[in-house]
């Protein structure tokens, strides 16, 4: 593998802002029969997500998700190289909270077989599993929710 850095891709105005790529983990296992499905709170808002993050140098889009589901998530496992979907949404720019950067997020599925205790960021984020029905509804962006609740492991497992 070539190790390359990821350029941004202007949009159709004017070059005003650019479009960047995340990697994200739908990360999942089966709990006493039924399909769980792994969120982490977001950090300073809160609010519930899955785990994501740029690309990394010299890792493929499902492994540098993979990577961001340890270290946001705590959690590690057999990551699929299918992509699930993709979703929009918009994220700040590094160390300045008032430029927003849109972005599109590849989802690649993880299928959990360790959860760990102690993990980069634990003491910044909250993890829970939910059915999917549910996790859906506590994800703000629709396109997300759609992924999580059309997301079928038989696929994968």
């Amino acid at each position: 593998m070539i190790p390359t850095k990821q350029q941004p891709i202007n949009l159709a105005d004017g070059g005003k802002r650019s479009l960047r790529t995340q990697f994200g983990s739908l990360c999942y296992r089966r709990h006493q029969g039924r399909l769980q499905v792994l969120l982490i709170s977001s950090r300073g808002v809160g609010r519930w997500v899955v785990p994501k993050g740029w690309p990394m140098d010299g890792k493929t889009p499902s492994e540098a998700a993979s990577v961001e589901a340890f270290e946001e998530a705590g959690v590690k496992g057999k990551v699929y190289e299918t992509v699930l979907g993709l979703y929009s949404t918009m994220r700040e720019a590094s160390g300045n909270s008032d430029e927003l950067i849109p972005c599109i997020v590849a989802i690649f599925p993880l299928k959990v077989k360790q959860v760990l205790k102690d993990y980069p960021e634990v003491n910044e984020r909250s993890r829970q599993w939910f059915s999917p029905k549910k996790a859906a509804s506590l994800v703000d962006e629709p396109e997300l929710a759609q992924i999580i609740q059309n997301f079928n492991p038989k696929t994968f497992d």
